[in-house]
């Protein structure tokens, strides 16, 4: 009788007091403008501690956008950016998390999805570390990073101007910092 080797799943969840998700996008092509997202969520689950195994389902609310001008997060609601009225989420599902020959970086690859349009994308990520919070809880913590263009996935609404250009760049830097708290372990 053969004997199969017993997985520890680890259910992480995000730590939404300490995490952030950021984005920013040139100006007049001089300055960049930021902006974030206040709501977001994500199944996360690794075979134990090991993140090369996770699978990750991550969500956003893109009605949560903040830029701090209320004109400019309207805009972005409308049809003609997020269409938040037609498109309640912005989704990533994780495909792969592979060390890259740099001590503590990763590659995340996966799916995004905008406005009903999904394209793969692959993000940088850099491991913070893990601890034990003053309440004993284990977290871990993550920054990611990398670029999109967000023509892509419909979001093309601009203007030229006229030196030359366009008021808002095609491409969009994301940044976001994670961290995530150990909610149970089970035998799978």
């Amino acid at each position: 009788m053969q004997t199969q080797d017993v997985i520890t799943k680890t259910k992480w969840a995000i730590d939404n007091a300490h995490t952030t998700i950021e984005f920013k996008a040139k100006h007049l092509m001089l300055a960049n403008v930021k902006g974030s997202f206040m709501e977001f969520g994500a199944d996360i689950y690794t075979n134990g501690d090991d993140f090369t195994s996770s699978e990750i389902d991550f969500w956003v609310n893109p009605a949560s956008i903040q830029t701090g001008d209320s004109n400019r997060d309207s805009h972005l609601k409308s049809a003609e950016f997020f269409d938040v009225e037609r498109h309640k989420k912005v989704l990533f599902v994780g495909e792969s998390f592979m060390k890259t020959d740099k001590t503590g970086y990763y590659e995340l690859s996966g799916e995004l999805t905008i406005k009903g349009i999904s394209k793969k994308i692959k993000l940088n990520v850099m491991f913070g570390g893990a601890f034990k919070d003053p309440s004993g809880n284990e977290k871990v913590g993550f920054s990611i990073t990398g670029t999109i263009n967000r023509s892509d996935w419909g979001l093309t609404w601009n203007t030229s101007v006229e030196k030359g250009g366009f008021l808002v760049s095609d491409e969009i830097i994301i940044n976001c910092d994670l961290e995530l708290s150990k909610e149970e372990e089970y035998q799978k």
